[in-house]
Order: structure tokens, then C-alpha cells, then sequence
């Protein structure tokens, strides 16, 4: 599945990281859920590698091991420099579809906004039941648009993204849910209007500048997880 705001636009995605979730509330219920200290990660849809070194020397527990998975190659050659000097960590070209990986080879995954957004997912569902191994677990990070500002955009910004169809969808195959409350916090209002402009098509951009002040916004998120 293409991702044209990481894809087309790496250098502001990269503040986006930096912005968002500033208090680590997703990997702090990640931990809670399933600690990875000692175990076989895998980052899913890596995209440039921003998160790649904090499963190998997070405060939560470093991973035994970490491999990014990315579709992108520009991507996959940024995220490679970024870990290169982490013998822990390797980063391959791969879809969610098709993973490079052997069967029962991982412990923990961690996907964010890639990929798995509900109904159409399912191949990606079956390489999950695949190469993760039993007693492991699978993590999704998704947006809620039923809470919060940012879920008043994504309402604006993506109608035909139904909660009331994708949230039964999680459900019925046996995922959990957590319900975080984040937030974007950047250090300007420029770096706020340019990640608006990667995530929104013009007209809502437009909207969400002209009704929104500050450099900050509240952020609600669907932590979906399944142990395996």
C-alpha cells in the first residue's frame, strides 16, 4: 500500500515522528501488554527507521533482536543508516503481504499507521499468523477518529474511513484494544503547518489551520494488540 506523506515526503515525516506521542504513552502500554526485553521485535512498515533503535535500547527493555520491514527502497536505505552502528538491528525491503521472514521468527510487532487500517488487511493478517510465534504478540497503532481534535480532522479529512465498520473488524478476529490519548507537540507552528500539509488533502488543511492555533494538538489512538 503506497504512503505518499513518508514516501513523498520524508524530511517532514520525519518532525511528524518527532512530534508525536512526546510521552511515550504507546510504547509505555506496549510494555504493559507484552515487554520485548530479550525478545525478537519486528518493526512493520519501518518507513525511514525512526523507532528501529528504541526497541534495541528503550528504558522498557532492549529487544534480543530488531528487523524493520519496509516496501520503500529510498526508505530502506535511510533506516539502514540510521541503525548502522546497531549490530541488534536490520532493516529489509518487504511488504506486509509478503514478509521476508521465516516461519515463528519473531516475538513482537509493531506496526504504526501502515498498512493494517482494517477491512482489505487480511493477507497481512495471515503473514502475522505466520511468522509470529505462539505466546507472541502483535501490536497496531491506528487513529480513533470517534475521540479527540485530531479525530475531529481525520473525520474531515477521511470519510470513508467508517469506525463502525473497522472497529468490529478488530474485534471479531480476536484483537484488543487500548484507547491512548496522545499528542502532536512540535516545536513550531511552521513544522505544525507543514505535517498538516502532508496528511490532508488542500481544502482540509486549509480548515484545520484556519480553526486551529498553537503548535499542539490532542491526539486519540487505538493501540489494537493480540497475543498469538
Amino acid at each position: 500500500m503506497r504512503s505518499p506523506n513518508i514516501w513523498e515526503h520524508p524530511a517532514t515525516y520525519e518532525i511528524e515522528n518527532r512530534a508525536a506521542d512526546p510521552d511515550g504513552l504507546i510504547e509505555a502500554a506496549m510494555a504493559a501488554i507484552a515487554p520485548w526485553d530479550g525478545r525478537d521485535l519486528l518493526d512493520l512498515g519501518c518507513g525511514t527507521g525512526f523507532h528501529l533503535p528504541r526497541w534495541a535500547e528503550s528504558g522498557h527493555g532492549a529487544a534480543r533482536s530488531v528487523v524493520g520491514v519496509e516496501p520503500h527502497a529510498g526508505l530502506v536505505a535511510i533506516a539502514r543508516r540510521r541503525v548502522r552502528a546497531l549490530s541488534a538491528v536490520t532493516v529489509v525491503q518487504g511488504s506486509a503481504t509478503a514478509l521476508p521472514l521465516a516461519p515463528a521468527s519473531v516475538d513482537v510487532v509493531h506496526v504504526r499507521w501502515a498498512y493494517f487500517f482494517g477491512p482489505g488487511c487480511e493477507p497481512g493478517l495471515r503473514e502475522l499468523d505466520r511468522v509470529v510465534r505462539r505466546g507472541g504478540t502483535a501490536f497496531v497503532v491506528d487513529n480513533d477518529p470517534t475521540r479527540s481534535t485530531f479525530g475531529t480532522w481525520f473525520r474531515r479529512g477521511y470519510p470513508d474511513i467508517d469506525p463502525d465498520v473497522v472497529e468490529p473488524f478488530w474485534l471479531s478476529r480476536g484483537w484488543q484494544r487500548e484507547r491512548l490519548t496522545i499528542r502532536w507537540e512540535f516545536d513550531s507552528r511552521a513544522d505544525l503547518e507543514a505535517v498538516v500539509g502532508i496528511e490532508f488533502d488542500p481544502t482540509t488543511a486549509a480548515w484545520i489551520l484556519a480553526h486551529h492555533q498553537g503548535t499542539g494538538v490532542d491526539y486519540a489512538v487505538n493501540l489494537w494488540w493480540r497475543h498469538f
